[in-house]
């Protein structure tokens, strides 16, 4: 019996994060961003798919490909309690594991045939960097893997406070009408680390190739100022 395998990534996430910082802290919180599944040529079969059109949702079992140096740590300080407080690496999600595999479940909102790209999942709510690789996805099964009476241990009520986003018009105009939502939802979930609570500290965020800059402040942030490459800041 063998030890090891080899895995193989069979499609790369391609979405608006280009960065850690600010991807959603787990799949599904809010209404989430947009992205799309790109199989890699090896696997654009479009046999593969049959029947998925069928299910509402998926999962996705990808890499931390940012976190491959990192290795196994047994305890980890999760940033949702104040960065400060140790936890087992199996109670939590953190990437410091024996093996940097993630678990997310999205929304599949279609499925659509591309030039040059096969056949392309328009999925949402994953919580993934653009270019993550995925080394599996498995239809999500409600009667099966939905379990509403579960226990959420320490992380439990650590997701229900959201921010009040103060977003000037003149700089929302900046981001593009689709990708506003996704942005709003992003900010209000409080990007920053938890551990960091200075109102005069400046944060930015990299979403859509814009850097939106923000302060948060109790419980409002406050975007003052976007940029986009090659422009001038707009204020």
């Amino acid at each position: 019996m063998e030890d090891t395998f080899e895995l193989k990534v069979i499609a790369r996430m391609r979405c608006d994060y280009t960065e850690k910082f600010g991807i959603p802290r787990q799949s599904g919180l809010g209404q989430g961003p947009v992205g799309e599944i790109v199989f890699e040529e090896e696997y654009r079969d479009a046999n593969a798919l049959r029947g998925l059109e069928g299910y509402s949702h998926l999962w996705l079992l990808w890499g931390f490909s940012r976190n491959k140096s990192t290795g196994f740590k047994p305890t980890v300080k999760p940033p949702r309690l104040g960065g400060n407080t140790r936890m087992g690496v199996f109670a939590t999600r953190s990437p410091y594991r024996p093996n940097p595999i993630g678990l997310s479940s999205v929304k599949l909102l279609s499925i659509e045939k591309r030039q040059g790209m096969g056949t392309v999942l328009i999925v949402q709510g994953a919580d993934l960097m653009d270019g993550t690789p995925i080394y599996d996805i498995k239809p999500y099964l409600p009667f099966t893997d939905s379990h509403p009476e579960a226990l959420s241990g320490f992380a439990g009520e650590q997701f229900n406070k959201e921010l009040k986003v103060e977003f000037p018009e003149e700089l929302l105009n900046a981001v593009p009408g689709d990708k506003r939502e996704a942005l709003l939802t992003a900010l209000s979930q409080d990007p920053r680390p938890a551990y960091q609570n200075d109102p005069h500290m400046p944060y930015g965020l990299e979403f859509a190739g814009l850097d939106v800059r923000f302060r948060v402040a109790e419980d409002t942030l406050t975007v003052f100022e976007v940029t986009t490459a090659g422009q001038q800041h707009l204020k």
